[in-house]
């Protein structure tokens, strides 16, 4: 299942986003393809996903399977850094 969503993905990048989009050069591309994709994920409900957007279902899951912690347990996240 997760291949034929992905496959989906691909195609439907391509016809939406690759074959009507001309770049400049590559970090044209690169700052377009961002859009797009950050679009796609927050904007876009997605049919295989219940016609959520994937960051609403992704949400959802990480709700749905952590839940609250239990009594006394630390939930405070601490910051990591990049890189």
């Amino acid at each position: 299942m997760a291949r034929g969503f992905v496959e989906n993905s691909n195609g439907r990048m391509r016809d939406e986003f690759l074959n009507v989009t001309l770049f400049r050069n590559p970090a044209h591309a690169r700052a377009l393809l961002a859009a797009w994709v950050t679009d796609d994920n927050t904007a876009r409900p997605h049919s295989a996903l219940g016609y959520q957007t994937p960051a609403g279902f992704g949400l959802h899951l990480t709700t749905a399977i952590a839940g609250p912690a239990p009594i006394r347990v630390n939930d405070h996240r601490a910051p990591v850094a990049a890189g």
